[in-house]
């Protein structure tokens, strides 16, 4: 090998850490922030509104480029939308079981924005977000979200058949001492409108309350994480579970066909 390819090598190498590094440093400041951000209600005075969803990536893509992103901006971002069915259609995927999630963009590894789709009476586990940031806005329809306080025990239970969409852990129930975990609050979101938790600020549980309407929500979770835990409302029992995607840029991924 010429001593010119083995400096194009190294200089790649150190590119690829040094990116790596810069990652993690980007991740490790939006998980602090979790701690003292709480949203904010409406769009900030005086900056650039998202005309369409090609807008809003677009925007989100150089956000996030910042080693230290403006988790207020992202908020204004997902306020400032305007829903439209034209744009967002080809991602709505919907299930006849359970509710699903849909990427529309992996945000080069530092967020996740996807479309989840609930039909009549689909609802959510009560769950964590990974000490990640959850943004959830209503493009259609509306959703009900509870909050919940965490639970006094923080034993976690493994199983891989636990699933965040009907909340079964796929074992026999076992004896769990545990409380009935504390509901913080209740609120119905309406299209267009945006909330905001992480897990400073509790759990919670998502449903759709209607019988005869569905909902779509786009959500923006960052950093992206494809484990969180869910929990037991009556003993506040935890158990981790992986969470995937019913489909990926408008696919349905092949691992999800029935």
């Amino acid at each position: 090998m010429t001593s010119l390819a083995v400096m194009e090598l190294n200089n790649n190498n150190t590119n690829c850490v040094g990116d790596e590094s810069r990652n993690e440093d980007g991740e490790k400041y939006l998980r602090e922030l979790t701690k003292t951000f709480t949203g904010i209600d409406k769009p900030l005075k005086n900056a650039r509104k998202c005309e369409t969803l090609t807008d809003l990536i677009g925007e989100l893509r150089r956000t996030f480029d910042s080693d230290h992103v403006n988790i207020e901006y992202v908020n204004h971002l997902m306020l400032s939308y305007q829903s439209n069915p034209a744009e967002w259609r080809k991602f709505a995927k919907f299930d006849r079981y359970r509710y699903t999630r849909n990427l529309v963009d992996a945000g080069n590894g530092k967020y996740n924005l996807m479309i989840l789709c609930w039909n009549e009476g689909h609802a959510s586990a009560i769950h964590d977000h990974a000490d990640s940031h959850c943004f959830m806005k209503m493009l259609k329809g509306q959703l009900m979200e509870t909050r919940y306080a965490w639970p006094k025990d923080a034993a976690v239970t493994e199983d891989s058949k636990a699933d965040i969409g009907n909340g079964q852990t796929g074992q026999e129930e076992v004896e769990y001492n545990g409380d009935e975990l504390e509901e913080l609050s209740r609120s119905t979101l309406e299209t267009n409108g945006v909330c905001y938790i992480n897990d400073t600020l509790g759990l919670h549980r998502v449903e759709n309350p209607s019988h005869t309407d569905v909902a779509v929500s786009l959500h923006l979770y960052c950093p992206p994480f494809d484990v969180c835990s869910i929990f037991n409302k009556q003993n506040g029992k935890r158990t981790k579970c992986k969470v995937t995607f019913w489909s990926k840029f408008g696919k349905r991924e092949s691992n999800n066909v029935n």
